[in-house]
């Protein structure tokens, strides 16, 4: 890979087998999700091995706009957050989530229990991603939330009086963070909670992931499956000293170099009894024809000779884009399905994929919940990332076997992994 890592671009250079170990930062999602249970909590917690990030940032910076005392030790990778149980020392606060799609409705529904004026604002692409159905549930448990420009997106505007309680059904068709942000705020609600997922729930491990870090926080659900979650009100959250786990979405980039390179790269931290569910994408390489093996403590990759799969992966959809870098050297298709909802996250995840791959020289036949990709002779490309970390992370790695690919705009890895190239450098570097 280049030495130099500019702003608009980076060529990525092909290389051998990748052979190594690594520690990938702390998971986005539970970060994100220890932080509102954090805040939300009487006392102050401790978040070990927090990540540093585009998205972790402004979710903090957002609880010190509401008052509450938060010291961010980057170099120990350590939070620590002293909790208000819901009422906020400001009445009056602008957020700004940026692209954060977490930020944005877990914070939508914790504002809720405060008393006060609130606002949160993102980013152009923010202001396109739907949260009405988050907001029709809110309303329906007596919470003042709306739209502000009226089309069912940010900005939203909350007019807190505390949180009432009552029963509300949620869609969980287009993303579980909605159910999860309902879920995080509903233990300290007025009075009880009866909250019913209507409808299919997409990426149902994160909200596994909710309901555990809820758990180390003092707060449990009364549950039948993923279909009814009942609190009886005025719960409490706990301190806690939490530790969190590697990041599972990052640790399937480096499965899949070693996947692509036809090496051996092990992640440390991450076991097979994850709270992410995105471990199961070893299972994916599985059974393309690598070996993998689990431990306790991590997880290994081999390369193995490649072969095309079907799958469904609506409960790892946030490695669709790693498999489909993946796909292109596979013998025969690989279809992927059951991800229509990811059309609405930073960026089409499925139209705009379709559209690299195929610069990229890739057959795909694109679909309404998927699509198929089946391996064609590669040539050089230019791939836009449409400032979606994903993008650029996984298909970054095409470079490492196919020459002549530049990923635009690397940058937007900040949201999620800041040091993702350098990482991978030195990874290439000590193979």
């Amino acid at each position: 890979m280049d030495e130099r890592i500019e702003r608009e671009r980076i060529a990525i250079e092909p290389c051998g087998p990748i052979v190594g170990a690594i520690t990938p930062p702390g998971s986005k999602s539970i970060t994100n999700r220890a932080l509102i249970c954090a805040a939300l909590a009487q006392g102050v917690s401790t978040l070990r091995g927090a990540l540093d990030s585009e998205d972790t940032t402004v979710m903090i910076d957002s609880l010190r706009r509401l008052g509450l005392e938060v010291h961010h030790d980057r170099a120990a990778a350590e939070v620590r957050l002293a909790g208000c149980g819901g009422r906020y020392p400001v009445e009056r606060a602008e957020l700004y989530a940026a692209n954060s799609g977490t930020s944005v409705r877990f914070l939508a529904a914790a504002l809720t229990l405060g008393r006060g004026s609130y606002r949160v604002d993102g980013s152009p692409r923010m202001r396109q991603r739907p949260i009405e159905d988050l907001l029709t549930a809110l309303r329906q448990l007596g919470a003042d939330v709306r739209s502000e420009l009226g089309n069912g997106c940010p900005p939203v505007s909350v007019q807190a009086h505390g949180l009432p309680g009552g029963t509300a059904r949620i869609g969980g068709e287009i993303s579980s963070q909605f159910l999860s942000a309902l879920l995080m705020a509903a233990p300290l609600a007025d009075g009880p909670v009866v909250l019913e997922a209507a409808g299919p729930l997409v990426s149902k491990p994160y909200v596994e992931m909710t309901l555990a870090v809820m758990r180390a926080f003092g707060v449990d659900a009364v549950r039948t499956g993923f279909e009814r979650f009942e609190f009886p009100g005025r719960g409490q959250y706990r301190a806690s000293d939490y530790r969190i786990e590697p990041d599972a979405s990052a640790a399937s980039y480096f499965f899949a170099a070693a996947a692509i390179t036809g090496g051996r790269i092990t992640v440390q931290g991450l076991a097979p009894r994850s709270l992410q569910g995105d471990v199961a994408f070893c299972d994916v390489l599985e059974q393309m024809g690598c070996r993998v093996e689990r431990r306790d403590d991590a997880l290994t990759v081999e390369g193995r000779p490649l072969r095309g799969v079907d799958v469904d992966m609506n409960p790892i959809s946030d490695t669709v884009q790693t498999l489909a870098a993946v796909a292109l050297f596979a013998e025969g298709p690989t279809n992927i399905r059951g991800v229509g909802h990811i059309r609405f996250k930073e960026t089409d995840r499925i139209g705009d994929l379709a559209a690299e791959l195929r610069k990229l020289g890739a057959l795909v036949d694109e679909r309404a919940d998927g699509l198929t990709i089946t391996p064609a002779p590669l040539r050089p490309a230019e791939i836009e990332t449409y400032n979606d970390h994903r993008m650029a992370m996984s298909l970054a790695l095409v470079g490492l076997r196919s020459p002549g690919v530049v990923i635009l705009d690397p940058q937007c890895t900040a949201k999620t992994y800041p040091h993702y190239f350098e990482d991978l450098r030195r990874l290439i570097a000590a193979s």
